[in-house]
């Protein structure tokens, strides 16, 4: 799906969202910002389960590809399924990255980072803010 082709299927005002979010998920999920390394819900946690969109409440990974990456942040190594997060380039902070969203609600989630060596299946770290998961029981 190339980025002129997409819209996404939960769509709000930004006073909806404003309403609906806290402060730090709406900088976060709203506005791209990043929490904090290390201060977030999920960063170490290895609870099973399902995450989902804080947002909209898609589900987008699951505790089965979660793993320490000692970053600061939840780093998974794939999403739960094609389709579920999105992927545009992002040029800001002087270097070149590809900032993962919520194909959903187009919610701003975090980074996805390839080639540093990990030992997972596919060599890729989602580095994704607490702030933008809510975590379901298994």
């Amino acid at each position: 799906m190339s980025t002129s082709d997409y819209s996404p299927t939960v769509t709000k005002t930004d006073e909806q969202w404003r309403e609906e979010l806290s402060p730090a998920e709406y900088q976060v999920l709203r506005q791209a910002g990043t929490e904090r390394p290390f201060t977030g819900e999920y960063w170490d946690s290895m609870q099973e389960g399902v995450y989902a969109c804080r947002a909209c409440g898609a589900e987008l990974f699951t505790s089965k590809e979660k793993f320490s990456s000692h970053c600061g942040w939840p780093s998974f190594f794939a999403p739960l399924a094609e389709g579920t997060v999105r992927y545009l380039h992002d040029n800001s902070l002087g270097m070149e990255r590809i900032e993962v969203r919520c194909t959903a609600c187009d919610s701003h989630l975090g980074h996805l980072f390839k080639g540093e060596g990990y030992e997972t299946p596919t060599d890729e770290r989602f580095c994704i803010n607490s702030v933008s998961l809510r975590l379901k029981d298994a």
